[in-house]
């Protein structure tokens, strides 16, 4: 996209965007990322439907009337945005490449985050760590954020999710909350996951466009692996071929979800060519009424 494009392409995201936050997704959010306990606020006189619980015995006593000790959340929390840059993430088969719909998905987080005073930072990531925005709070610096995942042209090819999470763990504060966005073409990242799951919130979104999930009889056809370069010739109309490309990618999808599921990373699967609210929305809720 040139210039122009992206700008509004982030016009429609901030429009849609905060439509979605307004009217559903901070209420959800908040419910699930929750502050880090409670903090003492002030004292203030008793009054009907008070919980006789959090009455101040001693300045109860000193004044010769009820006094209540109140408490506010500890609210404010940091949620780490890592986008996964690397060639696979540049492909699309329908209107929208995965890094687009990435960049949406990262938009709708990170306004319910900020709806909620939290802050919001960014890890652009290939094989390396390739750009960091440090978290604050604003829609400006929101809107940043979006502009950056958009106009960005990586240097590198390929992925190393664990070189993203081991830089995430060591800038983070504990307790933060990371969503690692990314379709998961990487291997040996299942120790980074654990540690990462450990000390903070990680939720791993996966992001699926269907045409990767098999190949249409269409005679021979060149692939090329966006992040080596290999180039290799197939015979399409084999349908043996064909059932061991699907056999592939099933056992790859089923070794990815029993990695997460073992390091105890939720997962949200979003398919390109299906609205990312719905399941976004979902999980958001089977959460919440898990807590």
């Amino acid at each position: 996209m040139d210039e122009k494009e992206i700008l509004k392409k982030i016009q429609r995201i901030d429009i849609f965007t905060n439509r979605l936050v307004n009217t559903v997704f901070a209420g959800e959010y908040r419910s699930v990322f929750k502050g880090q306990g409670i903090t003492f606020d002030e004292v203030r006189e008793y009054q009907e439907g008070d919980e006789i619980r959090t009455i101040d015995w001693n300045v109860t006593a000193r004044m010769g009337h009820a006094y209540i000790k109140k408490y506010v959340e500890e609210r404010e929390l940091t949620m780490m945005l890592l986008v996964d840059m690397s060639a696979s993430i540049s492909f699309g088969s329908v209107s929208e490449t995965k890094a687009e719909i990435a960049a949406e998905i990262a938009a709708l987080l990170a306004f319910s985050a900020i709806r909620n005073n939290d802050k919001v930072g960014l890890i652009c990531f290939t094989d390396t760590v390739e750009h960091y925005v440090t978290p604050c709070k604003g829609k400006k610096h929101v809107l940043r954020v979006i502009r950056d995942i958009l106009r960005f042209q990586p240097n590198r090819t390929k992925t190393d999710i664990s070189e993203a999470l081991s830089f995430a763990n060591n800038i983070l504060k504990p307790h933060s909350v990371v969503f690692l966005i990314s379709d998961f073409m990487d291997t040996d990242y299942q120790k980074q996951l654990r540690v990462t799951a450990k000390r903070h919130s990680l939720i791993a979104i996966t992001l699926i466009d269907r045409r990767e999930l098999d190949i249409p009889n269409i005679g021979l056809i060149a692939f090329t692996d966006p992040e080596t370069g290999e180039r290799v010739v197939v015979d399409t109309r084999s349908e043996t071929v064909r059932q061991r490309y699907v056999d592939h990618i099933r056992q790859s999808e089923t070794e990815r979800q029993q990695n997460l599921r073992a390091c105890k990373v939720d997962n949200i699967d979003i398919k390109t060519d299906e609205s990312y609210v719905i399941p976004l929305i979902r999980y958001f809720r089977q959460r919440a009424a898990q807590i």
